[in-house]
């Protein structure tokens, strides 16, 4: 390995325990559940079960970003060390939090001048962002100096795809994705919008389907379409979701069937309490390496 430190933030919605075994550092985002404050520690104070049973029963969640103070500290534990830093940050597409990391750089170096720090705006979410962590895991362990591994994630982000649908309209009409209208109708006939994540990093509609069968089938026709080699994809397919582990499942199963040469088994990840405030439950999302999007 090299001497640096790979780091990301929790929003990557992988384990606790993968990113140890990966060594793979990490700070978490503040959140609210009914007004107490807590952390995005990967479901260590609170489980992914409790939380999205909160949402259905109406419990009010709020979210804020990570600030330069807290990146700050965290960043200089690392550099205290002797060591540099790449840092990936949550998609600019979906919040500012970037902007943050920058303040601490800017500040740390002028403290650390023989260090380095690295921030990559992954364009990126949930295990989309996971994903391309592990990818940069691999990459470290075979030797890549930092520098090279910086340019590389860099020409290579965009190659990222990540495919989402929601089975519950609430919190995409609270969140101005989908308008109040388009929520009551779409909740009436049984849509299920199939949304994905734009070269901008934002999360954009772009189908609307309905039942849950026809959806799941859609999202896996996406990776058809997309992944590299099409459905001789050889790398890694990973999946989170947002208190719906039964359409995971459903959603892997036909990944396997159709993608015969995958790396190792799909991966399913909860979607974490940051962005899982946002979709709320419902939301499955299919992550997989392909062509660069191009929208």
């Amino acid at each position: 390995m090299g001497n640096y430190i790979l780091s990301c933030e929790s929003t990557v919605d992988l384990t606790k325990e993968h990113l140890e075994r990966r060594d793979i550092h990490y700070i978490c985002y503040p959140y609210e559940l009914d007004g107490k404050a807590y952390r995005d520690d990967l479901g260590a104070t609170i489980s992914f079960e409790e939380f999205y049973a909160a949402m259905s029963r109406g419990a009010m969640t709020k979210t804020a970003q990570i600030n330069a103070y807290e990146f700050e500290e965290y960043f200089e534990s690392f550099l205290k060390q002797g060591k540099d830093v790449l840092h990936l940050c949550l998609s600019s597409g979906i919040t500012g939090v970037i902007n943050s990391a920058e303040m601490a750089r800017s500040a740390l170096l002028e403290k650390y001048p023989e260090r380095k720090i690295f921030l990559v705006d992954s364009l990126a979410a949930s295990s989309g962002s996971g994903l391309l962590m592990d990818r940069l895991a691999d990459l470290r362990d075979g030797g890549m100096p930092l520098e090279e591994l910086y340019q590389w994630v860099e020409d290579n982000k965009l190659r990222l795809h990540h495919w989402f649908f929601s089975t519950d309209l609430k919190y995409y009409v609270q969140g101005g994705r989908i308008s109040k209208t388009a929520g009551m109708v779409g909740t009436m006939l049984g849509i299920c919008p199939l949304l994905n994540v734009s070269k901008e990093g934002r999360l954009i509609p772009r189908e609307k389907i309905r039942s849950q069968k026809k959806v799941i089938e859609a999202i896996v026709s996406k990776m058809e379409m997309y992944a590299e080699n099409g459905t001789r994809y050889t790398g890694k397919c990973y999946i989170s979701h947002s208190g719906c582990p039964d359409l995971a499942e459903q959603v892997a199963k036909l990944v396997t069937e159709k993608f015969p040469d995958l790396a190792e088994p799909v991966g399913i990840n909860s979607i974490g309490t940051t962005i899982g405030s946002h979709t709320g439950p419902g939301t499955v999302a299919l992550f997989f390496w392909g062509s660069p999007r191009e929208n």
